[in-house]
C-alpha cells in the first residue's frame, strides 16, 4: 500500500477488507492510548512515557501476523504489538504508572515485560527460540529493537548465535531514523541495516514501515520459514519516530521541522483511510465511530487503573531474589515497623 493508498495486488497479503478494517481499528486504539498517556505524564499521573506514534504500522501489522502460541520479546515501545495481541488494557496503563503488578498473574502468557536495557532482549528471545526448538513446538519468538539497537554488541551476539542454531526467530528493527538524539546514518556504515543479516547467514528483508499490509506481509512470511525450519529473519522496518524519544526528551534540539514534515504526510494511519477512500468503502460517520469507540475503550481503562491502590511498601523487596538475604530481611522488617508505626501516630492523630 503505497502513501496514496493504492495496493498492489501482486504483492498483496490476502487479507480481508474486513481484516484490514480490523488494522484500522487496532492502529487507531493504539494512537489513542499513545495520545492519552503522553497527556498523563504531562499531568504528573504517570512517569517517563515512550511515545509510538508514527509506528502503528510496524506494531500492528507484525503483531497481527503472530499465533496465540508464539512469543514476544519487546523493547519499551511495543504496546501497539500488546494491544493487538490482546493485552489487558487496564494493566498497560498501570503498568506505566510504575506498578509492576501489571506485569503478574497471568502465567501461560507469551508476552514478555518491556525491556529498557537497550538490545538485550534479543538474546532473551533467541534463548527462548532455542527452547522451543529443542522442545520441537511450533512457536516461534520475536523481539523488537530500534536501529541504535544494531549497534550493541548483544544484537550481534543474538543473531550470530541464532544463526548457527538455525533457530525459529525474527528480528525486528524498527528502524525509525534516530536513537534518541544518534542519527540513523552515524549508526553504521552499511547502506542498511536489512544487509547485516548477510554476515550471519540468515535472511535479510527491509519493508516500509509505515506500510501496514507489507508489515504484515514480510513477517508473517518470516513466522513460516521459522516455522518450518529455515531459520531466522531480520526485518528492517522503515519508519519515523514522529515524538520525542520519551517525554523527557526534546526532539527540537536536534531535529528540524523540515526533517519532521515530509514523515507527517506520511502517516500509516491516512494511509489506510486513503486507502479506504479509493475502494469506497470510507465515510466520515465510520470514522466518527471508530474514533468514539477507541476513545471511550482507552478512558475506561485509565480511569479503572487510576482506581487500583497503590502497592505496599514490601514491594520493594519483592520479585529480587527467590529467597531473601538475611540483611534484606531485616531491613523490610525495620521499613514496616517505620511504616506502621506513622500510621499509628496518624491514626491518634485523627482521632484527636
Amino acid at each position: 500500500m503505497n502513501e496514496e493508498g493504492e495496493v498492489d495486488d501482486s504483492l498483496h497479503p490476502g487479507l480481508s477488507e474486513d481484516k484490514i478494517k480490523e488494522l484500522y481499528h487496532l492502529m487507531m486504539l493504539a494512537r489513542e492510548f499513545d495520545e492519552k498517556l503522553f497527556k498523563m505524564q504531562r499531568s504528573g499521573k504517570i512517569g517517563t512515557y515512550a511515545s509510538l506514534k508514527g509506528q502503528e504500522a510496524c506494531e500492528i501489522g507484525s503483531g497481527y501476523a503472530l499465533e496465540e502460541h508464539d512469543w514476544v520479546v519487546p523493547s519499551f515501545r511495543e504496546m501497539g504489538v500488546f494491544i493487538t495481541r490482546g493485552a489487558d488494557r487496564v494493566k498497560l496503563v498501570q503498568g506505566w504508572m510504575g506498578d509492576t503488578r501489571a506485569f503478574q498473574g497471568d502465567e501461560n502468557t507469551r508476552d514478555l515485560p518491556i525491556a529498557i536495557p537497550i538490545a538485550s532482549q534479543a538474546l532473551h528471545a533467541a534463548g527462548i527460540a532455542w527452547a522451543s526448538k529443542i522442545k520441537g513446538e511450533k512457536s516461534c519468538a520475536i523481539t523488537y529493537f530500534g536501529d541504535g539497537a544494531t549497534s550493541e554488541g548483544d544484537f550481534h551476539e543474538a543473531l550470530n548465535f541464532a544463526g548457527v542454531f538455525k533457530l525459529p526467530i525474527v528480528f525486528f528493527c524498527q528502524n525509525n531514523q534516530w536513537a534518541i538524539s544518534t542519527p540513523r546514518k552515524v549508526q553504521t556504515a552499511s547502506e542498511t541495516i536489512a544487509q547485516k543479516a548477510i554476515s550471519y547467514g540468515i535472511k535479510g528483508v527491509q519493508i516500509d514501515g509505515n506500510d501496514v499490509l507489507a508489515v504484515y506481509k514480510a513477517t508473517k512470511e518470516a513466522l513460516e520459514r521459522a516455522r518450518n525450519g529455515e531459520g531466522p529473519t531480520l526485518i528492517e522496518a522503515i519508519t519515523f519516530r514522529l515524538g520525542d524519544h520519551t517525554t523527557s526528551d526534546d526532539a527540537s534540539k536536534y531535529r528540524s521541522e523540515e526533517e519532521v514534515s515530509p514523515w507527517v504526510q506520511k502517516d500509516p494511519i491516512q494511509r489506510v483511510v486513503k486507502h479506504f477512500q479509493k475502494i469506497g468503502t470510507w465515510s466520515d460517520e465510520y470514522g466518527a465511530k471508530v474514533k468514539g469507540e477507541v476513545e471511550k475503550e482507552v478512558e475506561e481503562a485509565v480511569e479503572k487503573a487510576m482506581q487500583i491502590p497503590p502497592p505496599g511498601p514490601e514491594d520493594v523487596f519483592k520479585y529480587i531474589f527467590k529467597t531473601l538475604p538475611k540483611d534484606l530481611e531485616e531491613e523490610q522488617k525495620e521499613l514496616l515497623e517505620e511504616v506502621n508505626e506513622k500510621k499509628s501516630l496518624q491514626d491518634k492523630g485523627d482521632a484527636v
